[in-house]
């Protein structure tokens, strides 16, 4: 029996010699090109359409080298010509009745296949974000601080990610805001003075009867098509709670819905949504507003920065923060509860972050990493395996907006200035300079620019004749503020803590973030440092030019430049 069936097998292939060698040609091609269009040297999945599956769950293997691909194509390759093997195999053995019905069901089920696939290809993943107002990274217990437990930002890093080196471009709430949502830097399209725009009133309060113009809104920013617009153009339900403050006037086509109700719950059956869920408690003011509630840590186990003296009002103060940093954990469980109950928690990516840095003295509005180095964590579905628990890449918000469109497979807009760390057209190119500005403060102008490295940071400081420590009308409504303040006149800070308040400020400044990571000793004349300086001073410059940053301007004559 088995001599005849290789003989049978012999004289068949002597009859189809030629047919053999093209199909396992045809088996080849197939498979290489396959391989070829699915392999990815920086991220080992198989991608098809929309979706990406891992290549282990294939073949067993990680696409992550040369000899990883290739042990792919010989995996397709090998498949293909089995396949035809076996299909050989049923022709001799089978009738050829038997032969037609089993190849009707061979195409039956290849069919079912192939259509299940482009069904789950054309899958859109949905998107949340959870933003904390104001808030610091080095407050987090994933950046070393362990004063408090939030367990539902744990529960993110189950499958997540948590990012080192995410930056805002402005340390204050509505220029940052501005970039995040056009991918753009607010001193490139006019938003950088923080109240330019305001959404709720048309005349500026009586703590801004110094300057000489109402709110407006810039032509330059309101050109721009904001990503969620995009998003919406590609079936997309987008919705805002609730949040806004871009410091320009936004498109009503922004947004499905931005109010306090807005919910992806009521989008259509299976559409694919963005949703942002602001939550203000961790916001400066509540700092004030909440300060006579029950605290819910010990402020004598708080370790105080260096930035601060160590006394009662002090830790009190931040005891307050950390409570608020509880409440928002807390609340935005109930985000997270709602998409577990409504079974999208898994398949979905969620974003926490916050919009600059703290709400303290030195941290908001000031240039320095207290006041926009903020947390970044990012889960992911759960189809998705984590490449890395923890990113040291330097990240900035205008990444935010083309991320978030690669994410859902859409082109993204060569105007954008920020790249996509994560999605089918991530970036190759990994950031190596990382740029902040600032220019008005509510009444005050200080206007400053900054860039870094991972190692360095250069600031150039343009209005020198006064402090750092800008007399903020809405900031002194803080008790903190108000005790340092009365410190620094009494001469009971430290050298380091009086630098804030020093007047005239230098022009320069220049530190080993490394080894001093809340800028305190400023290595602006130091001499062994000079070839550092001199690089950061060249591309702060350069980056000014090609963003075509006005900073030599004065609010009004800007003013009259981009509302044309």
């Amino acid at each position: 029996m088995n001599t005849n069936f290789l003989n049978s097998l012999t004289n068949f292939l002597k009859k189809r010699t030629f047919e053999f060698i093209g199909l396992i040609l045809i088996s080849t091609s197939i498979g290489l090109a396959i391989a070829f269009t699915t392999y990815s040297p920086e991220d080992p999945s198989f991608v098809y359409g929309d979706r990406e599956f891992e290549i282990k769950n294939f073949f067993g293997i990680y696409g992550s080298s040369i000899a990883d691909f290739l042990l792919q194509s010989f995996g397709l390759v090998s498949f293909l010509i089995l396949a035809n093997f076996l299909f050989w195999g049923i022709n001799l053995i089978f009738q050829k009745e038997i032969k037609r019905i089993f190849l009707k069901l061979f195409f039956l089920i290849f069919s079912i296949i192939s259509i299940g696939c482009s069904i789950e290809s054309n899958t859109k993943p949905n998107i949340i974000w959870i933003v904390a107002e104001d808030q610091s990274q080095y407050f987090f217990p994933y950046y070393g601080d362990n004063t408090i437990e939030l367990p539902n930002i744990n529960k993110l890093l189950e499958n997540g990610t948590v990012y080192e080196g995410m930056s805002s471009p402005y340390p204050v709430c509505a220029p940052a805001r501005s970039s995040i949502i056009t991918g753009m830097y607010p001193n490139s399209i006019g938003t950088g003075h923080q109240r330019a725009y305001n959404y709720n009133r048309e005349v500026r309060p009586e703590s801004e009867h110094l300057l000489e113009f109402q709110y407006y809104s810039s032509k330059l920013a309101e050109q721009i098509k904001p990503f969620t617009q995009i998003l919406r153009e590609n079936g997309y339900y987008t919705t805002n709670n609730s949040k806004q403050d871009y410091n320009f006037k936004l498109t009503d086509e922004a947004w499905d819905e931005s109010s306090r109700e807005a919910s992806w719950e009521n989008r259509n059956n299976n559409q694919p949504f963005f949703s942002v869920f602001n939550f203000g408690v961790t916001h400066e003011s509540q700092i004030w507003i909440r300060d006579k509630q029950e605290l819910k840590v010990n402020p004598d186990s708080i370790i105080v920065p260096p930035v601060f003296p160590n006394d009662s009002i002090v830790r009190h103060s931040l005891a307050v923060n950390y409570s608020n940093i509880i409440e928002m954990d807390k609340q935005m469980g109930k985000i997270i509860d709602n998409l577990i109950e409504q079974d999208l928690y898994d398949d979905s990516y969620i974003f926490f972050y916050s919009d600059h840095g703290g709400p303290f003295p030195r941290h908001k509005r000031a240039i320095y990493e207290t006041g926009l180095k903020v947390p970044l964590i990012i889960k992911f579905p759960y189809s998705k395996k984590v490449k890395e628990d923890r990113n040291y890449d330097l990240l900035s918000f205008i990444d935010f907006a083309p991320t978030i469109l690669s994410i859902a497979g859409i082109e993204i807009p060569a105007i954008f200035q920020g790249n996509a760390f994560l999605g089918s057209k991530e970036s190759k190119n990994k950031r190596k300079y990382s740029f902040s500005a600032s220019d008005r403060f509510d009444e005050i102008t200080e206007r400053k620019r900054a860039v870094k490295t991972k190692k360095y940071k250069y600031v150039r400081n343009y209005d020198t004749n006064q402090p750092h420590a800008i007399d903020n009308y809405y900031r002194t409504q803080m008790n903190l503020m108000r005790h340092l303040t009365n410190l620094n006149k009494l001469n009971l800070l430290s050298p380091e803590q009086k630098l804030w308040f020093k007047s005239p400020k230098s022009s320069e400044e220049f530190y080993d973030l490394e080894n001093d990571p809340f800028e305190l000793n400023n290595l602006i004349t130091d001499k062994a440092f000079s070839s550092q300086i001199e690089e950061l001073r060249a591309q702060l410059d350069n980056w000014m030019i090609q963003i075509n940053d006005n900073v030599d301007l004065s609010e009004k004559e800007l003013i009259e430049i981009i509302t044309k």
